[in-house]
């Protein structure tokens, strides 16, 4: 059945639509920030898949919406790569026609690399949670203008109807859903911690093991309540252009995240690492210096330039040969609360190869490990007390028609058991300064912690 597509009033800010599906299973929005943020185009809005498939470790289940469960252990992303089927022709200015959307955990690089088993794993979350759509509503911010999509027409119409009665209760007073945060934010490390884990890197690439390593902290406190309301409001504080918004039965997912992990389009294929930041400035002087002390610092250069290298062999994997190159290195870029050194990598997919070929071979992001990547991902399971879980995996869709976009899931939140839980690291070089690394990880983690204080400061209010 050919894709049927239908006009859908459009609306400058798509979380007013997507709050009308927020809460059902498997609800996903891809959020391109706007209107916050002028850098993103596309929102995506899906709920209700067809199919979802969940991996913990060797297993994968496969559940279909008619209620039919599998098991199984093959590579899920063979897996995933079946549940999609045989690509099928697309819609030209339509980025997803149907098709996954979802995450890929960190903690499934361990189906990819062996890795030695460390750190607690706290959250017990799937390695994997995606959900095949066969609809989904693309607003195009560039164009203005909203389309339904999907193969079955019925359900269609009925998506249809929900969003035009979301769309009609915009402005009207309807309560506020609440977010608490119920006591403080505390680290998983102290700062002594920290600095002895810096000083530990700093002694393996002095050894020789590895050239950098990407290390993090992890921020947790008790919460309660409606996690998109902290969504809503976090989106205005960190605006991002790959941010996204996952509502599975296993947690829920906040993540304003500014980086491109891997994009597919007809083949062509750019993945756009981020390494190098520094903090946004007080006054428009300010802001500049510091944006052009990033600019030209090499360290900042040298250590983006190693992941550079690392991306250009990973797409090498799965690209033709003399495909690959580096049209961008060390761009700045500038967000809400950071400035940042971005470079891009891009490649023509190899006869063969498709997307979850290309997420395969890249996966976890060089950008959030280090380099040599195993050996990297080896210090981080020794060092971090606690697994990742989402963070530094990647959330994003792959299109029925082969497309692909996704993020590197950093500035995220994850919501599970009463817990909500961020995290913020940097990557450690030869010549890092531990003290100054320390302060990059508040620096990067600042909006995701001033929205926990206020909702902390906003619940002692309630109780007072």
């Amino acid at each position: 059945m050919s894709a049927v597509v239908i006009d859908f009033p459009y609306r400058e800010d798509s979380a007013q639509l997507f709050e009308a599906l927020a809460h059902q299973p498997w609800a996903a929005f891809l959020d391109s920030g706007r209107p916050h943020s002028e850098q993103g185009r596309y929102d995506i809005i899906s709920a209700d898949p067809d199919c979802v498939l969940v991996t913990r470790g060797e297993q994968t289940r496969i559940q279909r919406r008619d209620g039919t469960v599998a098991l199984s252990t093959d590579d899920p992303f063979q897996l995933l790569r079946e549940a999609l089927g045989p690509i099928v022709d697309g819609i030209d200015g339509i980025p997803f026609c149907g098709g996954a959307i979802g995450y890929f955990g960190y903690d499934l690089g361990r189906r990819l690399e062996r890795l030695p088993s460390l750190a607690e794993d706290m959250e017990q979350l799937p390695d994997m949670a995606i959900g095949i759509h066969d609809w989904s509503l693309v607003v195009d911010h560039q164009e203005r203008r909203s389309r339904l999509v999907g193969q079955n027409p019925a359900r269609l119409e009925r998506y249809r109807r929900r969003l035009l009665r979301a769309a009609e209760q915009t402005g009207k007073n309807r309560p506020a859903a609440d977010y608490r945060v119920l006591g403080e934010v505390c680290s998983n490390m102290t700062r002594e911690e920290y600095l002895a884990s810096i000083a530990r890197i700093k002694r393996y690439i002095l050894d020789g093991d590895c050239y950098q390593v990407n290390f993090a902290q992890r921020f947790s406190a008790a919460a309660e309540g409606d996690p998109w309301h902290a969504y809503s409001l976090l989106r205005q504080l960190n605006a991002a252009p790959f941010a996204a918004y996952m509502n599975t039965p296993y947690c829920q997912v906040l993540s304003t995240s500014p980086e491109r992990f891997l994009e597919v389009r007809d083949g062509l294929v750019e993945t756009k690492p981020i390494k190098g930041t520094a903090p946004r400035g007080e006054d428009p002087i300010e802001d500049m210096m510091l944006a052009e002390m990033l600019k030209n610092s090499p360290k900042d250069q040298a250590e983006n330039l190693m992941i550079v290298d690392l991306l250009r062999n990973d797409l090498g994997k799965v690209c033709a040969t003399g495909s690959v190159e580096v049209p961008e290195l060390f761009k700045l870029e500038s967000y809400a609360r950071v400035h940042h050194l971005v470079s891009k990598v891009q490649g023509t997919l190899a006869p063969g190869k498709d997307a979850l070929s290309l997420m395969r071979a890249c996966f976890p992001g060089g950008s959030i490990t280090g380099a040599p990547k195993l050996r990297s991902m080896e210090i981080i399971e020794e060092l971090e007390p606690h697994r990742r879980g989402v963070y530094c995996g990647s959330i994003g869709y792959i299109g029925f028609n082969g497309d692909m976009d996704s993020n590197i899931a950093i500035r995220t939140l994850v919501h599970s058991d009463g817990i909500t839980r961020l995290w913020a690291g940097g990557g450690i070089v030869a010549d890092s300064d531990p003290e100054a690394e320390y302060r990059e990880t508040y620096h990067k983690a600042s909006a995701l912690l001033d929205l926990l204080q206020r909702m902390e400061q906003m619940n002692s209010e309630r109780c007072g």
